[in-house]
């Protein structure tokens, strides 16, 4: 009877292991987090413990290795997915310095160590060597904590960890490529001319790709399986040249990365599984090869693992004290690129699962279990003494003199109200939604449906709650909380006005119907009513193509804009969303107003790909018709009449987009404009210094000029 309740060590039910799995994976963490000990080194030490080495609760059976190698390209992928390349391209110079050294310098130290005081052969030199050159941002979020993400010194480092990693894995996977044929005289050029065409291909075929898919399927479910299958796939065609596949995967994530915004669904879905299952499983099964028992074995196991923590500490602060000097920056910089780039974790565990399981023709392992255990002694002091070098320095860089470039901080005064009404739309809205906000996520989202009262009132609730339920699903996806208001009002817009002041809301955001005509009633109740009823920001919205595959924005601002009192704000917006798409933004506007958005963006958003050109007058409007394509968000920036950026003009601005960018996505945008229109010009202050800035084009001979580019258009 009592037979039944006896287990046998180790583990071998199913049902059991996957409990103990997960147990290991919800306690772990918070466990070491009281210890203030990283969870990655927690799971690590929880399948020490529960490993044949240890209590020998659990095999290292089939799962392990499936879901340890899944998790292991996992990593990889997450790693290069979360990359921001825009970060790269903001300090070029200093970041390709700063990668360099950060890989030279840990090489050249750890190949003399290796030969000399370790013994090893070359092959192991190298690999062992390319480990100390890699790291992982493991203390990333410290500097995010102390608002320094926009610090130079904080895209310095991760823009090097881009080309650590991807050096450190090129150099991996050519090692382990050497294991898996016959080294003859043509396997080096075979190799070369292989990995150049793979890279080729997956550089230029998968964006395209994913970017033809993206625009065909929007269903979260579906968008998910189709990265693991791209990550999948990049990992495979990479083992069948005869290289590692992390590098596949990791390749995979830096092409995605465009089209997988930081806040969205699909980035939000990617991450938690990765973070609740095959990392997890992956980091224990790590654990469990591990032998502690080795550690007190002899002197020299513990000399491996002092000699790889002395060159990884040393090797990354010599790399970072000489991009300081180099670049004449300051001490308290170089601290903060030294406390983020000195964590061994991803690739570090990368290169020694491919080393460990490499078996050389006399039977050992190319990496043996002294450099495993060594290893893991790495990433556990590596990590906690990055950890408290970058809190030692955000904090002494945050109470500084030292110019930090974070962005505008002035809070919006209210929430965002987005307002639904059409199901095809609330996708859309709420993703451009969040990723205007995506630094502000604590500010409260307000989804609204206003329902006109008539005798169909209970199906368009039905229809409107369809809507709301919706978007509350998309925002919590994202970790964002939108809350759902529905309203009954005699006229929409009034109930929209009434909604906006009862919440005192910052903005509001509205769809335009996908084959609804700009010149419809609709816009011209907002003319009519909504525009005079709230000086807040307005943005009407239609996308004919997902946000996420946009490749360029143009936005066209009228003159006069930058003394509008929310010209700050919807410039913000825009490079929110440039940011998060890692697309182009290309303004037009007066030469004057263009001096405003350059020194704007280049002071808050420098690590965007923006692009400016002079649009005279804003009658040339009608010019950007052959910059603008299919794949293109054109931005309209217009006015509520009297206001300083008014034009008269912006009357005909319906029928030209009706006429001309009819086939294009549209955001229109009324910025906020507080106080009482100009009755006449002289009543401003900014008015009556600028009176050249205030004259009105005259009607007719606007009306005229269209006519003439008209008659232009149709003889080309």
């Amino acid at each position: 009877m009592f037979k039944a309740f006896i287990i046998s060590l180790p583990i071998s039910d199913p049902t059991w292991i996957f409990f103990l799995v997960l147990s290991i994976i919800l306690f772990a963490p918070l466990l070491f987090d009281k210890l203030r000990i990283p969870s990655i080194i927690g799971l690590i030490i929880a399948g020490i413990i529960v490993g044949e080495h240890g209590l020998n609760l659990l095999a290292e059976d089939s799962s392990f290795k499936l879901f340890g190698k899944v998790g292991l390209y996992y990593i990889m992928f997450l790693a290069g997915l979360e990359m921001n390349m825009g970060d790269f391209r903001k300090n070029q110079t200093k970041t390709f310095t700063h990668g360099i050294l950060a890989f030279i310098i840990p090489m050249i130290l750890g190949l003399i160590t290796n030969i000399t005081l370790l013994q090893y052969g070359i092959l192991t030199s190298i690999l062992l060597a390319s480990m100390y050159a890699s790291h992982t941002l493991i203390a990333y979020p410290i500097a995010l904590r102390y608002g320094l993400s926009r610090q130079r010194s904080v895209g310095i480092a991760v823009g090097a960890t881009a080309i650590t990693d991807t050096l450190t894995l090129l150099v991996l996977a050519i090692v382990g490529g050497m294991f898996k044929g016959d080294i003859s005289g043509h396997f080096w050029i075979w190799m070369i001319i292989k990995t150049i065409v793979l890279f080729f291909s997956i550089i230029f075929f998968f964006p395209r790709i994913a970017r033809a898919f993206f625009k065909r399927y929007e269903d979260n479910v579906t968008q998910f399986i189709f990265v693991l299958a791209m990550v999948f796939l990049g990992a495979g065609l990479m083992e069948f040249i005869g290289m590692e596949g992390i590098l596949g995967a990791f390749l995979a994530g830096l092409v995605l990365n465009r089209y997988i915004p930081q806040v969205s669904p699909l980035m939000a879905h990617l991450e938690f599984v990765g973070n609740a299952l095959f990392i997890p499983y992956f980091l224990i099964s790590v654990g469990m090869m591990v032998n502690i028992k080795i550690l007190f074995s002899g002197i020299n196991t513990l000399k491996v693992s002092a000699v790889m923590i002395t060159v990884a500490l040393s090797s990354k602060w010599l790399a970072s004290y000489a991009t300081q000097k180099i670049f004449k920056m300051k001490r308290i910089e170089r601290d903060l690129i030294y406390g983020l780039s000195n964590a061994q974790a991803a690739a570090t565990l990368a290169a020694v699962l491919v080393g460990y399981n490499i078996i050389l023709p006399n039977h050992t392992h190319l990496l043996n279990d002294e450099i495993l255990n060594g290893t893991i002694l790495l990433i556990l002091v590596t990590c906690i003494f990055s950890s408290f070098t970058t809190e030692y320095a955000a904090r002494k860089m945050a109470l500084s003199d030292v110019k930090i470039n974070n962005e505008d901080k002035l809070p919006d005064r209210g929430p965002c109200i987005i307002s639904y009404s059409n199901p095809e739309n609330v996708s859309m809205l709420t993703q451009i939604a969040i990723m205007m906000h995506h630094e502000h996520k604590q500010n409260t989202f307000l989804g609204l449906n206003v329902i006109a009262d008539s005798p169909n009132v209970a199906r368009h609730k039905a229809i409107g709650r369809k809507c709301l339920t919706q978007a509350a699903k998309i925002a919590s996806s994202a970790n964002v909380t939108l809350t759902p208001i529905e309203r009954v009002s005699t006229n929409i817009i009034t109930g929209i006005i009434h909604t906006m002041k009862e919440y005192d809301a910052s903005e509001l955001m509205l769809g335009l119907h996908r084959k609804m005509n700009i010149t419809d009633s609709f816009f011209g109740a907002i003319g009519d009513t909504l525009l005079k009823g709230t000086h807040r920001q307005i943005m009407i919205v239609k996308c004919l193509i997902p946000p996420n595959t946009f490749r360029r924005i143009v936005v066209a601002v009228p003159p006069k804009a930058e003394y509008e009192v929310g010209f700050y704000k919807w410039a913000r917006h825009l490079c929110r969303i440039t940011s998060m798409l890692g697309c182009r933004l290309h303004f037009y506007a007066h030469p004057h107003t263009l001096k405003y958005l350059e020194g704007f963006v280049a002071h808050k958003f420098d690590n965007i790909n923006a692009e400016y050109s002079e649009l005279d007058k804003w009658e040339d409007l009608l010019l950007l018709t052959g910059e603008v394509n299919y794949d293109c968000l054109l931005v309209i920036v217009s006015a509520r009449p009297g206001f300083i950026s008014y034009d008269s003009s912006f009357e005909n601005l319906p029928h030209q987009i009706a006429r001309y960018f009819n086939n294009n996505s549209l955001m229109m945008i009324y910025p906020e404009q507080n106080g009482d229109p100009l009755e006449t010009p002289p009543s401003s202050f900014l008015a009556s210094n600028h009176p050249e800035r205030t004259k009105k084009v005259n009607t007719r001979l606007y009306n005229q000029i269209i006519k003439w580019i008209n008659n232009q258009l149709k003889k080309v």
